[in-house]
């Protein structure tokens, strides 16, 4: 069974609702946005014209990928190797808030692994984390700064986060997995392209 709990309204909301906290908390002074592939990266996209509007500032943005910092890659076998993106970050990150964006957050793992990627470009003077829905079951101390939906769920259930640009719809969506175990075949701390982030 598949549940929406996040149609396109609702996430164009959410994320006019989290700009304006990210501006209020901030000043919208400082900034930049980099978003974790690949959904996350197409969220911060979103987030950061909304931002640029918000504030009137300058606001470079960048995407990070974290095949390569992630702690189960030497534990995948050879067919569940992750895609690799490019990253780009071609700003300075020296004295500046970094807003680290991603679509789901579950086991903490992924933002561990983007905030290890950051730090290869340089040294902010903060990280600040922004996820569209906060899934629970924390391996890791990671808490979001700013969370578009807090979805209590099951380990059993798994989280699909579509966008537009990439699947053609705007959803969040949580199923259930068939045989009540993990995910398709994909294990707790192992984030997947659908939304099955860590």
């Amino acid at each position: 069974m598949e549940k929406i709990v996040l149609d396109a309204e609702d996430v164009r909301r959410t994320l006019a609702r989290m700009s304006h906290e990210i501006v209020e908390r901030t000043g919208g002074r400082a900034l930049a946005v980099v978003g974790v592939h690949r959904r996350g990266a197409v969220l911060a996209q979103r987030l950061h014209a909304r931002l640029v509007e918000l504030s009137g500032q300058e606001i470079p943005l960048g995407d990070v990928d974290i095949s390569f910092y992630r702690d189960d890659v030497g534990l995948r076998s050879g067919s569940r190797q992750p895609v690799v993106h490019a990253s780009h970050v071609d700003f300075s990150l020296e004295d500046r808030t970094i807003i680290l964006v991603d679509d789901v957050l579950y086991t903490g793992r992924t933002v561990r692994a983007a905030i290890d990627a950051l730090f290869d470009y340089g040294r902010p003077q903060r990280v600040q984390l922004a996820v569209l829905a906060d899934r629970g079951h924390r391996e890791l101390p990671i808490r979001p700064d700013y969370v578009g939906k807090n979805l209590p769920t099951a380990r059993a259930e798994r989280v699909n986060v579509s966008v537009e640009e990439l699947d053609g719809t705007d959803e969040v969506t949580i199923i259930e997995a068939v045989g009540g175990g993990e995910a398709d075949g994909v294990p707790p701390d192992t984030a997947s392209e659908r939304g099955v982030s860590a």
